[in-house]
């Protein structure tokens, strides 16, 4: 081969679809910094063939979707920086409050990723399969005509469905912890230590989520707001009609967010912002005097401003009271350490605004059988280990399930079954190797079994000799294996276990039965976005509990007046 055909010449002297093959040993970061080489270098790596390989092979959507998404931004390598940036976000979310279910998958939806939160419910006629899943909307980060991200909580007030603008923080590959804040945005020179939201009392954290909500939200016309994603249908035509009008929806969105949340788009018409000025109603925040009663000072509030001027000036007395007590006893106290949460008027000060951020972060978690232990006061939400099946663990990953026998359709004059949702994983356990099914979602009217609690454990190495026992049609039980099923101990926090074996009827449905009661818990291997694409979507909570509801209940306070949205 000839010298001047070597090395970076020869790369230059590849046809685009040779190079772009080539390109698929590659990072997205090699292929940045390849184009810095030089100007042709430049241009082959901006090449819409090599960064539609990269985008493909982040797996976050198949390949009609991104044929679909890249009418809606710049260029391949604008989508590519997006779903760089939400493909750690995918998945499944929790918090352990209530008891009975708080449980958000992150899925992709229509050039954005869409958190939905599954309902607790119960399985109709239709059965797990064919029956649609009830869910409702928590947030979305959408991308813009460049690839840049924006977030929109979504929540429901005085019976009326809103969107409430935010920024994204960047979001790192390992995130565990999704966080719902508030963050002043600096427009100034000036140089402040910045206090961290988490460092607020509970009570502060709460109060500026609620102000921040109440002035930046904003509606979608009806029409133009009943779709996420592309519903899950066989007829073109209905998916033509879906894509249209996630495209209508998309550019209300652009549109109402506001430049400073990474949107290239201006603000249109009056709208309001996606952040809080503070430099017009800071002379107000008076952090020693005033008086009267906050509660009958409300009723006389005229105006979304005069709210947001009251609110911040109560918050901030109100912190600055609770900080000076506890600066008064740290004062009296000899042990010289800080107060333990940073007063309100300290976290406001570096910024000239304040708005609504996602934050996805990583943090040191421990966990029992694939259970975060979490944070029950910050509004959270935690990332459940995802492993799909391989080998040696063919069962992992989500399962959906009911009990009774048999698992079909249910017939009309039955009653609903109530859905539970499983994580099945395995650990290694004093040489054995167990598989685990933790539940994390109940679909009952009252919670019989705790978050994260173990419904089943079985031995994988340890084969199962009971028949099945219940009578049917001949079954061709592929594998049976020993474990044990919860069972009532002292209240439900307490449960106790009792022997029962695991059945595999195939890869996709599993059947675990308590030996001594015969009951059997009936178990699917899901796929969520699917079931998700074909469910029906109902109304939302208030915007700060739909993130991540707080309050320990043992009831269904997700399912409180079902209604369709």
């Amino acid at each position: 081969m000839l010298p001047e055909v070597c090395g970076s010449s020869l790369l230059l002297t590849l046809p685009d679809d040779v190079f772009a093959l080539v390109s698929r040993s590659l990072s997205p970061r090699d292929l940045c910094n390849l184009g810095l080489c030089c100007r042709n270098f430049h241009d082959l790596a901006a090449s819409d063939k090599v960064w539609f390989l990269q985008c493909e092979m982040l797996g976050v959507v198949p390949c009609k979707d991104l044929i679909e998404w890249r009418k809606g931004v710049c260029s391949y390598k604008a989508l590519c920086r997006f779903l760089v940036g939400i493909k750690p976000l995918l998945g499944i979310w929790v918090h352990q409050n209530p008891e009975l279910g708080n449980v958000v998958y992150v899925m992709p939806g229509f050039i954005s990723a869409v958190g939905c939160r599954i309902i607790p419910q119960e399985l109709g006629p239709l059965g797990l399969e064919d029956g649609p899943i009830l869910w409702s909307p928590v947030f979305e980060v959408v991308s813009d005509f460049e690839g840049n991200a924006a977030f929109f909580l979504h929540g429901r007030e005085s019976g009326n469905d809103y969107v409430y603008p935010g920024s994204i923080k960047k979001v790192d590959r390992t995130c565990n912890v999704l966080l719902l804040e508030v963050e002043p945005q600096q427009q100034t020179s000036v140089a402040h230590s910045i206090v961290p939201f988490g460092r607020l009392a509970f009570v502060d954290r709460r109060k500026l989520l609620d102000t921040v909500t109440n002035q930046v939200r904003q509606t979608l016309p009806d029409a133009k707001d009943d779709i996420l994603f592309p519903h899950l249908r066989r007829e073109e035509a209905d998916l033509r009609e879906d894509t249209e009008l996630l495209y209508e929806r998309r550019l209300l969105l652009m549109k109402m967010y506001d430049g400073g949340g990474g949107f290239t788009v201006q603000k249109a018409g009056t709208e309001l912002p996606s952040h809080i000025g503070l430099s017009e109603f800071r002379p107000n925040l008076d952090l020693i005097s005033g008086t009267g009663d906050h509660e009958s000072r409300s009723r006389s509030w005229k105006t979304l401003a005069e709210y947001v001027r009251h609110s911040l000036k109560y918050i901030l007395r109100k912190s600055n009271s609770t900080n000076g007590k506890r600066d008064l006893l740290r004062k009296n106290s000899s042990s010289g350490h800080g107060s333990k949460h940073a007063q309100l008027h300290e976290f406001l000060q570096p910024g000239d605004a304040i708005g609504l951020t996602l934050h996805a972060s990583t943090v040191k978690l421990s966990s029992y059988h694939a259970w975060p232990n979490m944070h029950e006061s910050k509004f959270a939400l935690y990332k459940l280990p995802m492993r799909g099946p391989e080998m040696g663990q063919e069962y992992a990953g989500v399962w959906g399930g009911t009990f009774g026998w048999p698992p079909g359709r249910l017939s009309d004059d039955k009653p609903g079954k109530a859905l539970f949702l499983f994580l099945l994983s395995y650990e290694e356990s004093q040489g054995q190797k167990l598989l685990i099914a933790t539940k994390i979602l109940e679909g009952t009217h009252y919670v019989l079994h705790p978050n994260g609690s173990a419904m089943f454990i079985v031995n994988i190495d340890e084969l199962s000799n009971d028949p099945f026992p219940h009578d049917c049609n001949p079954l061709d039980v592929k594998h049976a294996f020993t474990g044990e099923g919860i069972a009532n101990g002292y209240g439900f926090r307490y449960p106790g276990s009792k022997p029962g074996s695991l059945f595999v009827i195939h890869d996709k449905m599993l059947a675990f039965i308590w030996k001594e009661s015969r009951a059997v818990l009936t178990l699917q291997r899901l796929d969520l976005q699917e079931v998700l694409s074909k469910g029906e979507r109902i109304h939302a909570l208030p915007p700060v509990s739909n993130f991540a509801y707080l309050t320990r209940s043992y009831s269904n306070v997700f399912a409180n007046g079902l209604t369709k949205a």
